[in-house]
């Protein structure tokens, strides 16, 4: 028996990755993006077309953890100082989309079908949220989150998360179930959730921070991956526990650990998780999709869907017209946000239990969402004209502050790249630092520099450190930890990018010939040559004296230095090495 339910699993877990793969493939290629994509996997393989899988509900519950992932990247991405910036965004943007969104899309249920009052909140404030787990990815794959637009978007989505605890409470205030009387009330939730929230600060502080410092200390990538799921799955715990928001919990344990070394590696060891939960959970939603429903009433689900994207972009655009944004960028923003949002699913399931609306009411608005989901990326494809800002108008980039980015990387903080690092930043450059020692991160710490914990010679956490946006990308480590596969995958992954790498001697340089570098500096070399210079000052020649002695040598070294490149050999230029000792002997 148990031989034959880890067959069916292996089964399911070949034909629904296989199904993704091909859609998101497929959907990707066309430039409509893997959310839809996964969808359309999850509407073939379910029970209403080729019926290959089944138990799309228990899916759901398990891929939700990919949302909850979602929200801690999205917290490692903003430190407190960030947030509290963001706060008339969120407080005012957010809370005024969330109430003027839900209300109206209510009332126009209310006005256009038999729906009490109760069930039409129910149904109606659910459908002003928009779907974190598709815009979030869509933002960062167009490169838009840490612009002003994509603040705004996020401000927007953060406070739609913060509100699903008022949402519950209001659903379950209109109950009609008598065992629901004996719940907590809505004040006590509020209070339960401050509550929840300060435990996870103080959490975060003094046992997450620690935990991370000592794996770090411990070279362990495998415990670290341990201890980051760990970190996401305990906070979401906590919170599914006390009976609130799991995303809200993770977001939180992410905000908290913004500000720590750990992040970027953080990131980096989530991502994978992170892609695959929120796969895992989209083509669970089109497994479940019901399609007799839309069969049944088709142009009630067709117009309905198309009324609530009509009505929420021009709610949004109205909204951002308000922010004084430009028009342009006030449509997208409303486009984007248009759609319905996972958690719409969460609510309905709350309204059914408060006996609020009917099973099939609850199908119905489910497939609405659905759909409003699956347009979300023909809308942005078929607008982009339209949004587009004339160069005259100079873009959104003026709206409000700029985003924040490296313009470099330094990988490695020992005493070359402290010296590298610090006169990119007197040169007003912003510089990202990475590391791998513990001790020096924190000892760098108590001189006021930020220096990240990771492994720089991995392309995801380069790519999680800012390396797609950055000018400049400096490996700084010793003992020829670099080579040219390595410089190769970069160039490959960022070819917009400078490449420096710190050669621990000739015989670095000569390994690193033909490589995509675009520089190599012999770490001594310099220096060395400095020293030298300083000594023939000392003993009392001229100037132009010592500036002949070290054009004769640099040319000298660099001429011997591109026959052994060429050669691969470092002994290739023994000739010429006495050839030129003899020639600057005569000289003298």
């Amino acid at each position: 028996m148990e031989e034959h339910g880890a067959g069916l699993m292996l089964k399911d877990g070949f034909l629904m990755l296989g199904f993704a793969l091909a859609f998101v493939l497929l959907f990707r290629r066309m430039g409509l993006g893997a959310t839809l994509g996964y969808l359309v996997a999850g509407v073939m393989i379910g029970p209403q077309v080729l019926g290959l899988v089944g138990g799309a509900e228990a899916m759901v519950e398990f891929a939700e953890l990919g949302i909850v992932m979602l929200l801690f990247v999205v917290g490692l991405e903003l430190s407190p100082a960030r947030l509290w910036r963001m706060k008339h965004e969120i407080f005012g943007l957010g809370l005024a989309q969330v109430t003027a969104c839900g209300l109206i899309v209510a009332a126009t249920i209310l006005a256009l079908t038999g729906f009490t009052f109760e069930a039409a909140l129910a149904i109606g404030l659910p459908l002003g949220l928009s779907s974190t787990a598709q815009v979030l990815p869509m933002l960062q794959s167009a490169g838009r989150l840490r612009t002003p637009f994509g603040e705004r978007a996020f401000a927007i989505l953060l406070f739609q998360d913060l509100s699903i605890i008022p949402l519950i409470t209001i659903v379950e205030a209109m109950s009609r179930n008598p065992a629901d009387a004996t719940g907590p009330a809505g004040w006590t939730l509020g209070l339960l959730t401050l509550a929840a929230i300060a435990g996870l600060i103080a959490a975060g502080r003094f046992l997450i921070r620690p935990l991370f410092r000592l794996i770090g200390g411990l070279g362990e990538r495998e415990m670290f991956i341990v201890a980051a799921l760990f970190t996401v799955v305990a906070s979401a715990a906590v919170m599914e526990w006390l009976g609130l928001s799991l995303a809200l919990g993770a977001f939180i344990a992410g905000v908290m650990l913004a500000d720590t070394p750990y992040r970027h590696e953080l990131e980096a060891d989530i991502e994978p998780f992170r892609s695959i939960l929120l796969g895992l959970f989209f083509l669970a939603v089109g497994m479940m999709l019901d399609l007799h429903a839309i069969a049944d009433r088709p142009f009630f689900v067709i117009g309905f869907a198309l009324l609530l994207i009509s009505l929420k972009t021009g709610i949004i655009m109205g909204l951002g017209l308000l922010m004084k944004m430009r028009w342009r960028s006030a449509l997208a923003l409303g486009l984007l946000l248009s759609q319905g949002g996972e958690f719409a699913f969460v609510l309905y399931t709350t309204a059914q239990s408060a006996l609020l609306i009917t099973d099939g009411a609850a199908s119905v608005f489910g497939a609405i969402v659905t759909l409003s989901m699956a347009a979300t990326p023909f809308l942005m494809m078929a607008t982009s004209r339209i949004r587009k800002e004339p160069k005259s108008e100079s873009g959104e980039e003026r709206e409000g502050p700029q985003p924040e980015g490296s313009s470099a990387l330094v990988i490695g903080y020992g005493r070359f790249g402290q010296t590298v690092a610090q006169t990119l930043q007197c040169a007003g450059l912003a510089v990202t630092v990475i590391d791998t020692d513990v001790k020096r991160i924190d000892m760098s710490e108590q001189f006021g520099r930020k220096v990240y914990f990771g492994d720089g010679m991995r392309l995801d956490m380069l790519r999680q450190a800012g390396a797609a946006d950055a000018q400049l990308i400096m490996f700084c480590l010793g003992d020829d930890k670099v080579d040219k596969e390595l410089v190769a995958a970069v160039k490959d992954a960022f070819p917009d990018a400078m490449i420096f790498v710190r050669g621990y001697d000739r015989r670095s340089v000569i390994a690193m010939a033909g490589s995509k570098a675009d520089y190599v500096m012999r770490e001594m070399f310099e220096s060395a040559l400095r020293m030298a210079i300083m000594a023939l000052e000392k003993v009392g020649l001229s100037a132009e004296a010592i500036d002949r002695a070290e054009a004769t040598y640099r040319e000298n070294d660099r001429q011997r230095l591109a026959v052994q490149m060429e050669a691969g050999d470092i002994f290739a230029a023994q000739e010429m090495t006495r050839e030129q000792e003899r020639a600057m002997r005569r000289s003298d």
